[in-house]
């Protein structure tokens, strides 16, 4: 396999799983919350690493992986925040503090809270949810990335 060809798998990946993300949300209905939102940015951004299938600059193919491995990070976050291991943004996660808030500030914090929750997960498969997918994929997509940057430019 030639460098050009493992960075167009990778390139593709970050493009399967933008359109699988818009293609739950706009299809299937399952709106994103924010992290879902967050997890989406660093694969554009890996999409830039397709200068690389263009130009023989080590660059691309490191912003690539960067890209991807920063989506699956922000995976493992949600993921976390998903099983509870850890507390997500307090803008789209259950709990803060309520307590001394006057009822107006009460309603206004609740009328400005996102719909969809970052601690419920809305999808699973095999049992994990899509931001445990998200960064499976994710971090396979940088290996590959980084993977070709070990091969000949052909």
């Amino acid at each position: 396999m030639t460098r050009k060809q493992l960075q167009l798998i990778a390139l593709t990946g970050s493009v399967g799983l933008l359109l699988g993300a818009l293609a739950f949300e706009y299809i299937g209905g399952l709106a994103p919350c924010a992290l879902c939102i967050w997890q989406r940015w660093p694969h554009v951004m890996a999409l830039l690493g397709a200068g690389g299938l263009a130009l023989s600059n080590p660059v691309f193919p490191i912003i690539g992986a960067l890209g991807t491995a920063g989506s699956g990070g922000i995976g493992v976050y949600h993921t976390g925040v998903e099983r509870g291991w850890w507390p997500g943004p307090s803008s789209c996660s259950a709990g803060g503090n309520l307590t001394g808030l006057t009822p107006e500030e009460l309603l206004a914090q609740i009328m400005a809270a996102p719909v969809v929750r970052c601690d419920e997960v809305p999808w699973e498969m095999l049992g994990l949810s899509m931001a445990s997918w998200n960064a499976l994929a994710s971090f396979s997509l940088a290996a590959l990335w980084l993977l070709s940057l070990r091969l000949r430019a052909q």
